[in-house]
């Protein structure tokens, strides 16, 4: 997804500086020209925005606030905007929001005297980061999301103001909820639609002129055969990977848990992702629960 978007950015005109941990990307990168660093803190030194994509909170956690992180001198930044795409708990953006706004900036902009961090987590997937049109769903002070609108709309079609800090976050992991139980419904009633004898094509047409569409069945389907372009045409490789399904899904029951809020379908997609990684599909888009949790069939 990062380099993706970092292409973007360079299309766009910005000048860029990277930073990652795989030796690959940077080489990549530095091939085309791009400047990268050996670390998050000297990627701050040359920055005065800096945008992060990565795996897992406890990833956010280290790049921003341990050794080498980006406010490894929290008295003053240079950056005076800190963007996060990736897709974590609210609690832990909250958290690293509190220790950006606990910084300064080296050089006073424009009436900004403190850093600001913005959460802005994505939705579309590699396709639509790769294509320059995702959906920003971003958290954080108002005037920072506005000030950021041209940034974003260099990588996506379409961004979302959706509060203060941690909202980004929290409408995240929510529509991740809703995607995995579209794409497992959808997923049962194709399987069950090939079961009962009706092609997964008829059926997917059936669902996209009816009250059953959705994104899972009209952009993404999940059925080998139905729909050039997409993971299920490419043997599930590509796109949002199981595992990453899964650790979201634990987010959202984490979440959920944390505000006392009941939530019985969170359980039960966790626990179907939890048996498709178990059984080493966990690299594999997470559309491939069609194949290999209901055992449908590829299209002929």
């Amino acid at each position: 997804m990062g380099s993706r978007m970092v292409n973007n950015l360079v299309k766009a005109g910005f000048k860029v500086t990277v930073n990652d941990i795989n030796r690959d990307v940077m080489k990549m990168f530095t091939e085309m020209g791009v400047s990268a660093r050996e670390t998050p803190y000297e990627v701050a030194q040359d920055s005065d925005v800096v945008i992060t994509m990565l795996p897992s909170s406890s990833h956010v956690m280290d790049v921003y606030t341990g050794t080498n992180g980006l406010l490894r001198e929290e008295n003053a930044i240079r950056p005076a905007l800190l963007i996060d795409s990736s897709t974590i708990d609210p609690q832990t953006t909250r958290k690293v929001s509190l220790a950006v706004s606990n910084c300064n900036v080296k050089e006073k902009r424009d009436n900004w005297e403190k850093p600001v961090m913005l959460d802005a987590p994505v939705s579309g997937g590699v396709l639509a980061a790769e294509a320059g049109t995702l959906t920003f769903m971003v958290g954080g002070p108002e005037d920072a999301y506005l000030a950021a609108r041209p940034i974003l709309q260099s990588m996506g079609r379409t961004s979302i103001y959706c509060g203060g800090s941690g909202n980004g976050s929290a409408a995240k992991i929510c529509n991740n909820l809703a995607m995995a139980v579209s794409m497992l419904g959808t997923s049962e009633a194709l399987a069950l639609g090939q079961s009962l004898g009706i092609s997964a094509s008829t059926l997917t047409e059936v669902l996209n002129t009816s009250s059953g569409r959705c994104w899972s069945s009209d952009t993404y389907n999940p059925v080998p055969g139905v729909m050039k372009g997409v993971p299920s045409s490419r043997d599930y490789n590509g796109g949002f990977a199981s595992k990453l399904m899964a650790k979201d899904l634990n987010l959202a029951a984490t979440s959920a848990e944390e505000v006392g809020h009941k939530s019985s379908l969170i359980s039960k997609v966790q626990e179907i992702y939890k048996k498709m990684c178990e059984d080493g599909h966990e690299t594999k888009d997470f559309s491939c629960v069609f194949r290999h949790f209901y055992n449908g069939k590829d299209e002929v």
